[in-house]
């Protein structure tokens, strides 16, 4: 029996579910993703807080996407020996996982995303379980 992967992911955290032919492991990977990085420093009071104090949008928009791909890469490390892989979720993060599974060669093992609110993870992996008993 071939291993196959069903995950839910947003930019907070994934649960991965693995099902071989030995039975099923569900894995939570948390990312370090803050959406709003945080403001630091002293008292608005004090002087032109905000030029001296919040890092420019683009540097905040790098920040953000290094804890991504590291994210990201996480969790493609988690479904690196599956032969099929449903993605779940909620917003852009499944999307994102996609493209960059097809830019590590894994991209032809996605046999669909799907956008799903957030679920408990027995109800993540029970629909997962069903997808792939449907797809034999």
């Amino acid at each position: 029996m071939e291993t196959k992967v069903g995950l839910w992911i947003d930019h907070r955290k994934a649960v991965v579910v693995t099902i071989t032919e030995k039975g099923e492991e569900t894995r939570e990977i948390t990312s370090d993703v803050e959406k709003q990085l945080r403001r630091s420093g002293d008292s608005p009071l004090e002087g032109s807080y905000e030029s001296r104090q919040v890092p420019a949008d683009n540097s905040r928009q790098r920040t953000l996407t290094g804890h991504l791909n590291t994210y990201y890469d996480t969790v493609i490390d988690y479904l690196r020996d599956a032969e099929s892989i449903l993605i779940l979720g909620p917003g852009e993060a499944k999307d994102e996982l996609k493209e960059r599974l097809e830019a590590n060669s894994l991209g032809g093992r996605v046999v669909g995303t799907e956008t799903v609110d957030k679920m408990t993870d027995r109800q993540i992996a029970a629909k997962i379980r069903q997808h792939f008993a449907e797809s034999h």
